[in-house]
């Protein structure tokens, strides 16, 4: 059994009014990415990932991505709406992060739009920002979603939330 959901305010939304199965949607939201101090991600054109109890996960397209910067990883793990993932560890100058981008080289037919496009994990980064905010990470290890101020939950991820 999850928590209440927190009640949104004007302007903000619940993760628990988005849909299972998860929804892709366009944004038109500045997202940037810096790592070692380095802007490795700056985009108008993300798409965001929102799905019951989590933060949204933004999908950015390899146009706007240093790809100078992303090593592709062995590592692959397999969702059941998006499909087969892929992985790519992150190296700017002395500094690297395992596993810390990843993507869908082919994606199911409902998620055909983030083919190729790259999400991050934004606790590894220096920094992740929407429309300027500084994100803060989804809670645990395992999910990747972005928390800003207009975002709210309570989040799946954090210990005793696995059976939400």
């Amino acid at each position: 059994m999850h928590p209440d959901r927190i009640e949104p305010q004007p302007g903000q939304e619940s993760v628990w009014d988005y849909p299972r199965p998860p929804r892709l949607e366009e944004t038109s939201k500045h997202i940037q990415i810096i790592f070692n101090g380095v802007a490795i991600a700056d985009t108008h054109h993300a798409k965001r990932v929102v799905e019951t109890s989590h933060p949204p996960v933004y999908y950015i397209p390899p146009a706007d991505i240093k790809l100078e910067y992303l090593v592709k990883s062995p590592r692959s793990t397999y969702c059941e709406w998006k499909g087969q993932g892929a992985y790519y560890t992150v190296v700017v100058g002395d500094k690297q992060a395992e596993n810390v981008g990843w993507y869908y080289p082919q994606p199911t037919e409902d998620f055909a739009d983030i083919k190729d496009h790259v999400a991050f994990y934004p606790a590894p980064m220096d920094a992740c920002y929407v429309d300027s905010e500084k994100v803060q990470p989804q809670p645990g290890s395992f999910y990747g979603g972005w928390i800003t101020s207009d975002i709210v939950g309570p989040f799946k991820g954090a210990a005793g939330s696995w059976g939400w």
